[in-house]
């Protein structure tokens, strides 16, 4: 049986934050995510990342026995050059985990590099293709 609906990109994720503002600057002013909705009730900050979006809510509850909230996730970046991204980030005192490796995602093969934000995520940063 054919499913009724069909996944075409990453939605949004969940992270569990000790400290939010640290978080929210990581995505915000590091990465250029935009702010798109608050929930203060709740303590929930919507992140715009592309047609997707980033949640970042306080940690409450037990993380795995590394202290991950999650185990990595990945975001589509359009860049000219993950080189100069990796030396970008480097200078804002970002974890980069490794060189640029060929990796498959959502819209096939291309370049990504792993980075850890200040919560100890792993984020994998995945060039997207150029459109023709």
């Amino acid at each position: 049986m054919e499913p009724p609906l069909k996944v075409a990109e990453l939605d949004h994720v969940v992270l569990r934050c000790a400290d939010r503002e640290k978080a929210l600057d990581f995505y915000t002013r590091v990465l250029g995510l935009g702010e798109e909705r608050r929930i203060e009730q709740i303590g929930l900050v919507q992140l715009r990342a592309g047609r997707s979006m980033l949640d970042l809510v306080p940690a409450v509850g037990a993380r795995d026995e590394h202290g991950r909230n999650v185990d990595h996730f990945c975001l589509g970046i359009e860049t000219d050059d993950i080189h100069k991204v990796v030396e970008y980030l480097k200078a804002n005192s970002v974890e980069v985990l490794g060189e640029p490796v060929t990796r498959y995602g959502a819209r096939g093969n291309g370049l990504s590099i792993y980075v850890r934000d200040p919560e100890g995520n792993v984020v994998e940063l995945k060039q997207l293709p150029r459109e023709s």
